[in-house]
């Protein structure tokens, strides 16, 4: 049952497109209903767009454009800054909102508001530092100027599971390099979206600078806007199989792209780590936002010599996992986002065990309503078993066995992802090692967690292009422009 304050919240959320500055219905008024994972209920009937009125998001994005662009980086900045103020003062809302959508426990859901809210403050703090060079040329016969310039309107994609993280760690950068936006979040967790364009709203963004489109058939929508000549931007968090489909798609454009992919992390542990480090970790890296992440560690590979003392002090935490709805006070795992995502870690996991994997603790569907998953931990997973190769996106921790360095690392890199990594190791020399041999783009060295927004996110191999966060974050929405000038 809906609580009195939960449906205030859900009432105050904007159910229509954001296009130009308004709140519109879709075209022909249709719709689409947002449901709570938890219960399997609807929570909020929401606009459902046509690529009509994809078109007309982008219309508006293109109109913006060269206004905002030439808004001066401190107003930029600014807005960016009391957006980020605003967020912290509403954060038990957001937090809420986010839980009611997506299922994470509130106290993650808290952590989200966080992390999600620093990619404001830090490209508030970007905005006014986009640079350039000056000097002369080699022969002395010129001097050169190089510049940054906003690469014009972009199509971001949003994922489910981070929904408002998602969203600001794309928005914030575009809109700090004076790019206008069209936002299309998830169709399973697109409220998160449209409160934060409130907010954004509310903070004094002009209108037509951002744009967000909310639909039931992302495939139609997204095609006419990506083949629009206009378009000069694509970013897009998902799995890697869409990810290469837009990837074709906007090559007809040559847009700029990012593309955030799917992972398969390896979460390596040599025989001299400090278990008691390996094991938090192991939690951090498996279990937040209940494993539905792609930095969530995938493959446990574990040496051979401190393989069962790891699977069964893990085991002893897993079982003491609190599983409910998100809201509930000490909910520590939440429901999976559908009963297709628990199908999936099911089948994952049963396939592993037919293979010769033992299960160690839970593996099993709760009882609904909502879509449950036990939190699972299966050991002695085998070459060939799906649970290795695919993303589980549950959480289930699969652990493997290693006998030496070589072999941890030819385990690591036998995939076609290379998002994270984690590796626990007490050898400085090892670790340094696996800096340079392990292929992902992140790495965690005795730590499971690795996410921050003044830090680079962003894979190597399947796992995607470009960065997000930090420095590099903000030069994704910037294109280099050389000028010459003679000195004669």
């Amino acid at each position: 049952m809906t609580s009195t304050s939960e449906s205030t919240l859900l009432e105050s959320v904007p159910n229509q497109l954001y296009i130009g500055g308004r709140w519109i219905d879709a075209e022909g008024g249709r719709t689409i209903e947002v449901d709570d994972p938890a219960t399997g209920r609807s929570i909020r009937t929401i606009a459902d767009a046509s690529p009509a009125d994809g078109i007309r998001a982008l219309d508006a994005a293109v109109a913006a454009q060269a206004e905002w662009a030439a808004t001066a980086p401190r107003v930029r900045g600014e807005i960016l800054r009391r957006a980020f103020d605003m967020l912290q003062e509403r954060k038990a809302e957001f937090a809420l909102l986010m839980t009611l959508e997506m299922g994470k426990p509130l106290s993650e859901a808290a952590g989200e508001v966080a992390y999600g809210g620093e990619f404001l403050r830090w490209f508030s703090e970007e905005a006014v530092r986009i640079s350039g060079r000056y000097g002369q040329n080699p022969e002395g016969t010129g001097t050169m100027v190089v510049s940054q310039r906003p690469v014009g309107p972009c199509f971001l994609i949003t994922p489910w599971n981070f929904p408002l993280a998602m969203a600001t760690r794309k928005i914030a950068p575009a809109l700090a390099a004076g790019c206008t936006v069209v936002v299309k979040p998830a169709e399973l967790t697109p409220l998160t979206t449209l409160f934060f364009a409130k907010l954004l709203e509310d903070a004094g963004l002009p209108g037509g600078v951002l744009n967000v489109i909310t639909t039931s058939s992302s495939g139609a929508v997204s095609e006419p806007i990506i083949s629009d000549p206009r378009l000069r931007k694509l970013s897009f968090t998902g799995s890697t199989g869409v990810g290469q489909k837009l990837i074709a798609q906007s090559a007809a454009n040559v847009l700029r792209t990012s593309m955030e992919l799917g992972g398969n992390a390896p979460f390596v542990v040599f025989d001299d780590a400090d278990l008691d480090k390996a094991v938090d970790g192991a939690m951090l890296a498996k279990f937040r936002n209940i494993g539905q992440a792609c930095t969530a560690a995938n493959r446990f590979i574990v040496h051979e010599s401190v393989a069962d003392v790891f699977a069964r002090r893990v085991a002893e935490r897993v079982k003491a996992l609190s599983i409910g709805r998100g809201t509930e006070q000490g909910v520590e795992i939440g429901p999976l986002i559908n009963d297709k995502a628990v199908d999936k870690a099911d089948g994952l996991v049963q396939d592993a065990v037919s293979r010769g994997a033992q299960l160690v603790t839970g593996g099993k569907r709760v009882d609904g309503p909502g879509s449950f998953y036990e939190p699972t931990v299966v050991s002695g997973v085998v070459a060939g078993s799906e649970i290795l190769r695919e993303e589980i996106f549950g959480p289930v921790v699969s652990i493997v066995t290693f006998a030496d360095e070589d072999e941890g690392v030819r385990l690591a890199n036998d995939t076609q992802y290379g998002l994270v990594s984690y590796v626990f190791t007490a050898d400085l020399a090892r670790g340094q090692r696996m800096i340079d041999r392990l292929e992902t783009g992140m790495m965690g060295l005795n730590v499971g967690v690795v996410s921050n927004a003044a830090a680079p996110f962003g894979g190597v191999k399947q796992s995607g292009l470009g960065r997000e966060g930090g420095l590099e974050g903000i030069h994704e929405y910037l294109s280099t422009k050389y000028t010459l000038i003679p000195n004669s």
